[in-house]
């Protein structure tokens, strides 16, 4: 597991139970989400928004972009180009193995918005009220979708549509392919900046205003909310539970159909940091300063079917047998 710090660290720790592995010193605060990707772990840092480059096994450092600002996003890594946008309103293309620039694209305000990579295209919005579409392989606009207000969440795609939270309180879903708007969904007065997940035809989705929100992704419409105190912390969707921290510094886990609170964990410190899921375990990261991991409830995970027992079989004289090649009609 890889996560950075304020301290300006990224660490390389166990996620079976949590011993350190490595760590490297940035100089700056470590707020990116790092990306893993071909045996190298990319980040940013707040150091003159550096992308650093480190071995996932050693984290020896391989290369380090320098783009003079003071922030910089998540990286996203796809078909090996690295993908990153940061506080000189530039979002930049990096070769992966060497960290050479490929292409950039300037637009009018800060990106804050990490960079979502699907179908040949990266999405991310900018604080120039715009969320933005480029071709992953030159750069080229292929379109952009005006909210109003600054765009700090990260897009999620799925199923050819964008979605993607505003400062201006509202959630949109724009077709992937050419930026029109397919619906959106006010929420309260304050900014949405978390990622959306979207799970079983659910898109799920936290804000300032304090709420969690699932919303039908086929009509936009409200299917419940929870409340569980702003933040920016971007939800995580696995075996029908929704994972979400919390500026009051609880880790929740919400029933995914109905929204009801399964658990409740409080840390010491607030909770930005999105959580993940792999292996069983739920992990994420506080301002108190710790890594938390949670094992998830007996009855959660995928359970192996169970090979019924050979005595209580009985045959089943009411079954038919098809004609031969029945079975197959209609299939060439």
């Amino acid at each position: 597991m890889y996560v950075g710090s304020w301290d300006g660290n990224v660490y390389a720790v166990s996620a079976k139970n949590g011993t350190l592995l490595w760590s490297y010193q940035t100089g700056g605060r470590v707020l990116s989400s790092p990306a893993v990707a071909n045996g190298m772990v990319y980040v940013g840092s707040e150091l003159r928004d550096k992308t650093y480059a480190l071995s996932a096994s050693t984290g020896a450092l391989l290369w380090i972009a320098d783009w003079g600002g003071d922030d910089s996003t998540s990286p996203a890594v796809a078909n090996g180009v690295v993908y990153v946008g940061d506080d000189t309103e530039w979002v930049h293309a990096l070769d992966a193995s060497t960290g050479a620039v490929l292409w950039g694209y300037d637009t009018l305000g800060l990106v804050h918005s990490s960079p979502a990579v699907a179908n040949g295209a990266v999405y991310f919005g900018s604080n120039d009220g715009n969320v933005y579409a480029l071709d992953a392989s030159t750069g080229a606009l292929r379109w952009s979708y005006a909210t109003g207000s600054a765009v700090e969440s990260p897009p999620a795609v799925a199923n050819g549509v964008v979605y993607v939270g505003s400062d201006n309180a509202n959630v949109y879903a724009l077709n992937a392919r050419t930026g029109a708007l397919v619906g959106s969904y006010t929420t309260g007065y304050w900014p949405v900046a978390s990622s959306p997940a979207v799970a079983n035809g659910v898109l799920y989705v936290g804000s300032y205003d304090g709420n969690v929100y699932a919303l039908d992704v086929s009509t936009g419409a409200l299917l419940w909310s929870h409340a569980i105190e702003e933040g920016r912390s971007s939800p995580a969707v696995a075996n029908g539970v929704v994972y979400i921290g919390s500026d009051h510094g609880d880790v929740c886990a919400l029933d995914a159909s109905t929204g009801a609170l399964l658990w409740r964990h409080p840390t010491g410190g607030y909770v930005e940091s999105s959580p993940a899921v792999a292996n069983g375990m739920v992990y994420v990261g506080s301002y108190d300063g710790r890594i938390y991991a949670f094992g998830l409830p007996k009855g959660m995970e995928p359970q192996p079917p169970k090979r019924p027992d050979p005595k209580t079989l009985r045959p089943d004289f009411s079954l038919k047998v098809s004609q031969p090649g029945a079975a197959n009609a209609g299939v060439d």
